[in-house]
């Protein structure tokens, strides 16, 4: 179940980074600001959809994997990752931010593997702390992507930048709240 539709799926998530990143680079005479964003933002939210979409036609379709499995969250963190930066790049999102959500990615899967390996991975099976972090990062990037008035009525900047903000605090004490649950086995197999 190496190749299935999933699994394709996930991987476009991959293959949207390059993609997403190169919009910011293309001539003035191809495109300007404004579409730039507009065409950043929609592909980030079609792609951030695949990542709903994969896991549902995974147990529809019954093609559910361990590589699937692997594979799903490192899309979604290269993702998150990479547009975090493109935003730090255009001086959109701090690079305090930045450091906060690469570093917690960073330290967690770290974490995850190691539990893994020590048979204790449900200590630190995703929380609810976790789906609201990801909820207001997935929701504060588009708008930092587009930053600009949606509808006449949202300013996507200061909603953005409130969002990213909230995302970083929520990642803290996501990665606090890890750390705890896992504390006791790091203990036990450092002896």
């Amino acid at each position: 179940m190496f190749m299935t539709i999933p699994t394709i799926m996930t991987w476009t998530r991959i293959f949207a980074i390059p993609l997403i990143v190169g919009v910011f680079y293309l001539p003035q005479s191809w495109a300007d600001q404004p579409e730039r964003n507009l065409v950043a933002t929609i592909m980030f939210v079609v792609f951030a959809l695949t990542d709903w979409l994969d896991g549902y036609l995974a147990r529809r379709l019954k093609q559910t994997s361990s590589f699937g499995a692997f594979l799903d969250p490192v899309a979604d963190k290269f993702l998150v990752c990479a547009c975090v930066l493109v935003l730090v790049h255009l001086q959109r999102a701090d690079v305090f931010v930045a450091l906060i959500i690469i570093g917690r990615e960073i330290a967690i899967s770290a974490l995850r593997e190691w539990m893994a390996q020590i048979g204790a991975s449900k200590s630190v099976s995703v929380h609810m702390i976790g789906k609201l972090k990801t909820v207001a990062q997935m929701v504060a990037i588009p708008f930092l992507l587009f930053d600009d008035m949606l509808f006449g009525v949202v300013n996507t900047h200061v909603w953005g930048t409130v969002l990213i903000w909230i995302a970083a605090v929520l990642t803290v004490l996501s990665m606090a709240y890890y750390l705890k649950k896992a504390l006791p086995e790091i203990r036990a197999k450092a002896r």
